[in-house]
């Protein structure tokens, strides 16, 4: 059962073992002197060969099988490869082990390509067996081939035959896959009618390739002429029209102004890699990363003379003076730049306004930091604390009588008590030390008093007084003097709302 069981795979997977034959046979030609004169430039940056070594290949053509042609073919297109910086890669469809699974394999790179490793990758196909699964040697060559830089030539070895139109569908995707950095080029083994058809159109997926046969690769001349199509481009007679050292074919930048240095693209030097060459560069340290204008300096959007990327306050206005962070000078530091502040000296911490001046809420003059009375009505007499106080109101020494002259004070806040009518009013009255405490606790009540009489006496309702004799338990000065004393003798008003 056994053996029976072999025939029927062999029957199944027909293969043929290539013949062995020297590379020693084929002399290349020497393309690697033709790029040293300048007469062809490297136009590839990668390339992978597609090997069939699918049982078809097995097939006896021209006196040898068409496995054993392919391979020298493939030999000969190594050999003639130059010496140059390249990637390649070599993968194969078939089966590489009789009872193996594997259909496709990549037997070298994708690495950096030498004669000697890419000779080994085919040193590895052995035998030509199995069905021709060119498709999935297509597709797998897209995950080949994605991470790779630059320009790519994908080279097909095969005979073509019975493969149907799996093969184009997949060229076909693998050509969107990598856009315009594709050139597809195959080579036909044999004769199959049906086989050059489907390697033309393949390589018609990439739009720059090209089909050949085999048989006119086996001459050195033949082989050397599909590598220079295929790796290079010729170049005629090499200009450097800027005479910035540089030929034209090669130079990215072919109108640099004569006398200025260049690197090897023949651009010149952009030291600090913000776009602007070091010649035209007013600002030649700029950065990394930072916008700049066409002069290559950083942009300064408000005009204070500090580069955006290091403006802290990017809308300055116009005209202010700023400090190395692009601010404005604020000497008191309360948020307004010192040449719209009119009030410099505002102690740390208290809000002000645009101006930069602290609030006075209730409008009497005294800021709100400073006042002790925050709520005082338009119109009241206040002292230095923000307190509404009776101002120019004075009492002989013991007394608490109001002298005809003072009504007019008196008068001004019963107007205010009619502009506010829901406000009512404590009256306080006060007293500097002199006597006892309980003297000028009474005395400090009959002052508030008199004063709420008068009040009363001018239609003020008397639900809205209330007088209060605080005696000399709150000075607003020093009564060791003459002067502090009067200004304990007074009569304060507490608005309530």
């Amino acid at each position: 059962m056994f053996f029976l069981a072999i025939m029927i795979l062999l029957s199944g997977c027909a293969f043929q073992r290539a013949q062995k034959t020297s590379s020693m046979d084929f002399a290349p030609v020497d393309l690697g002197a033709r790029m040293k004169a300048g007469e062809l430039v490297k136009n590839v940056d990668t390339f992978l060969v597609i090997f069939d070594a699918s049982s078809s290949m097995g097939e006896w053509y021209d006196g040898e099988s068409k496995l054993s042609r392919a391979l020298r073919i493939a030999q000969a297109l190594n050999r003639t490869i130059p010496d140059m910086a390249l990637d390649g890669g070599l993968r194969m469809f078939g089966r590489r082990a009789l009872l193996s699974l594997e259909t496709t394999s990549l037997l070298y790179g994708m690495t950096s390509y030498t004669e000697e490793g890419f000779s080994n990758g085919l040193e590895m196909i052995q035998n030509a067996r199995g069905y021709s699964p060119m498709e999935l040697a297509i597709t797998a060559a897209l995950q080949d081939l994605q991470p790779t830089d630059g320009k790519i030539a994908l080279i097909m070895i095969s005979d073509g035959k019975d493969m149907g139109s799996a093969p184009l569908h997949a060229a076909n995707h693998l050509s969107a896959g990598l856009g315009d950095r594709l050139c597809i080029y195959t080579i036909q083994v044999g004769d199959n009618a049906d086989g050059k058809s489907l390697l033309e159109a393949i390589s018609k997926a990439s739009g720059c390739g090209a089909s050949v046969n085999g048989d006119q690769l086996l001459s050195p001349e033949g082989m050397a002429g599909f590598v220079e199509r295929a790796f290079f481009q010729k170049v005629a007679a090499r200009v450097d029209s800027d005479g910035d050292g540089v030929f034209d074919d090669a130079d990215r930048c072919p109108n640099t102004p004569a006398g200025v240095q260049v690197d090897g693209n023949g651009c010149p030097f952009d030291s600090d890699g913000d776009g602007v060459y070091d010649y035209l560069d007013k600002c030649p340290n700029t950065p990394k990363g930072v916008r700049v204008d066409g002069n290559g300096c950083p942009f300064d959007s408000d005009g204070d003379g500090v580069y955006d990327y290091l403006d802290k306050c990017p809308d300055t206005p116009k005209g202010l003076e700023v400090n190395a962070s692009g601010c404005p000078f604020d000497a008191d530091g309360d948020g307004v730049s010192d040449s719209l502040d009119k009030c410099p000296d505002t102690p740390k911490g208290v809000r002000v306004d645009a101006q930069g001046c602290p609030f006075d809420t209730d409008g009497d003059g005294v800021y709100d930091y400073q006042d002790t009375c925050p709520n005082t009505p338009k119109g009241a007499t206040v002292n230095d604390r923000g307190c509404w106080i009776l101002k120019g109101l004075s009492f002989d020494t013991g007394k608490w009588d109001i002298k005809p002259y003072e009504y007019s004070i008196l008068d001004n806040v019963e107007r205010i008590l009619r502009e506010n009518p829901t406000m009512k009013l404590e009256i306080q009255g006060h007293t500097d030390n002199r006597g006892s405490a309980r003297f000028n606790q009474k005395l400090s009540g009959k002052r508030a008093q008199a004063v709420m009489e008068y009040l009363e006496k001018k239609g003020i309702a008397s639900d809205r007084l209330n007088a209060v004799g605080y005696g000399f338990s709150k000075p607003v000065a020093t009564n060791t003097t003459a002067a502090g004393r009067a200004m304990n003798r007074r009569v304060e008003l507490k608005p309530i709302y």
